[in-house]
């Protein structure tokens, strides 16, 4: 069995992710992880897919005949992670640059970034536009909790942060 990941890109449409589920099904692969999103009228996807070698071929052809669908896809391999993981929420007045700011400090401090979504919304009670944000990290060191605290808090006096997990 072959690991890969595939991004999938359409117009969404009712039925999308079950031609694509039949697909992998059809081919005996198997769907081990996704994310599946709608914005904007349009559809993305990314699975991590196992498949058999002698079907990854017809899978992919299979895959690219679904109408107005673009994929990409890499071969992947299991990695034993020993990274420590947690999970964040974040909340700020919405501004440009905020995304790159966030990662930015994540990225200082030597840690990555393994899932981050985002969205824009209104406050309920006065309109005000505000950011929201979750992502999970992984942390090869422990002490780097602190500083990652610390260093979003210093984004904005707006800014509301909540560990999620432990």
């Amino acid at each position: 069995m072959l690991r890969y990941l595939v991004t999938l890109q359409a117009m969404d449409r009712e039925g999308l992710v079950e031609q694509i589920a039949q697909a992998v099904s059809h081919h005996g692969g198997n769907w081990l992880d996704s994310e599946l999103r709608h914005i904007d009228g349009i559809f993305a996807a990314i699975l991590l897919l196992e498949v058999p070698s002698a079907q990854w071929d017809a899978l992919i052809e299979t895959l690219e005949c679904l109408e107005g669908v673009a994929l990409t896809y890499a071969k992947t391999k299991k990695v034993a992670n020993k990274d420590i993981h947690l999970s964040y929420s974040l909340v700020a007045y919405d501004r440009p640059g905020l995304v790159h700011e966030i990662s930015n400090k994540i990225s200082a401090l030597g840690i990555n970034i393994e899932h981050m979504s985002t969205r824009y919304e209104s406050a309920s009670h006065s309109g005000i536009a505000l950011f929201r944000a979750e992502f999970d990290l992984g942390l090869k060191d422990a002490s780097h909790e602190d500083k990652l605290t610390e260093a979003l808090y210093a984004i904005g006096d707006d800014v509301v942060l909540d560990k999620v997990t432990a």
